[in-house]
């Protein structure tokens, strides 16, 4: 069974193929869990056949995250309300526009402005661009106090798979003993989206308008998703190329992620024991 996960605010979200279930400290100490069914899409073809299941199960964990991160707020009380379904798909959209502006329009006008007439030059500007923003965004957001314990709960969440994922007995001490960094991690995902973009964009002729090019790009995500899903499964083997693979995500994930500390690791065993029932 593969297990894969989320930080939460004050907790982790852990997900199977078929359930995920939320584990989160309370202000009085206490950790509350709860576990949730779903049918994934994945089970049925043609949302089953690679390249489509990328986009499919990467909209499953958009949906499933918000909810998760919504509830944590809820009962780690930084929120008194859970958000109604139109907040919801507000915060969204809103979180949409904001990654298209910043990781789209951005690097989008620095290539324009760069090389605007050399069609290699002209992609890799723009998937160096986003991969700097990327990490400067990375770097600032994680000098937040807020930010850093998320951070920590990352760390803890990865740390738990992996002890899971070695068969030891999901102990405190046991768990602590495994790093931070994981191959199938978000960070990953979106670092392979970054890399695989450029040489996915080679399809959009220059000879488009400024305004043709950005919507091209928008309309290519899907591809661009189905395609790093299927680069980021290649980085759960043991082999050489799975490793190599694997790399940049791990990279990126020094600054993702943090050691965790005990009360941190029970949270994320809390939420991995919760969905294996």
């Amino acid at each position: 069974m593969k297990v894969g996960g989320q930080a939460l605010i004050e907790g982790v979200m852990m997900k199977t193929s078929d359930a995920y279930s939320m584990a989160v400290r309370k202000p009085n100490g206490k950790i509350v869990t709860v576990k949730k069914r779903f049918k994934s899409l994945t089970k049925k073809k043609p949302y089953s056949l690679p390249f489509i299941r990328g986009i499919i199960i990467l909209g499953e964990m958009l949906s499933i995250g918000f909810k998760a991160l919504n509830f944590s707020a809820r009962v780690s009380g930084q929120e008194d309300e859970e958000l109604s379904p139109a907040a919801t798909f507000f915060t969204i959209a809103a979180s949409i526009i904001f990654v298209i502006l910043i990781f789209k329009l951005f690097p989008l006008m620095i290539a324009n402005f760069i090389s605007p007439n050399n069609y290699f030059i002209y992609n890799l500007t723009d998937g160096v661009s986003k991969l700097l923003l990327f990490l400067v965004y990375l770097l600032l957001i994680s000098r937040m106090k807020d930010i850093q314990t998320t951070f920590q709960y990352h760390g803890a969440e990865h740390k738990s798979i992996h002890c899971f994922e070695s068969k030891k007995k999901l102990t405190i001490k046991n768990v602590q003993s495994f790093q931070t960094m994981h191959p199938r991690c978000g960070t990953s995902f979106i670092v392979w989206v970054i890399l695989s973009s450029i040489l996915v964009y080679m399809i959009i002729p220059l000879n488009f308008g400024f305004l043709g090019k950005l919507l091209a790009r928008i309309l290519l995500l899907p591809v661009i998703a189905g395609i790093s899903y299927e680069l980021l499964r290649l980085t759960a083997g043991e082999n050489l190329i799975s490793k190599i693979l694997a790399l940049p995500g791990i990279l990126i994930q020094k600054i993702t992620t943090k050691e965790p500390t005990n009360k941190q690791v029970e949270v994320a065993i809390a939420a991995l024991n919760k969905v294996l029932k």
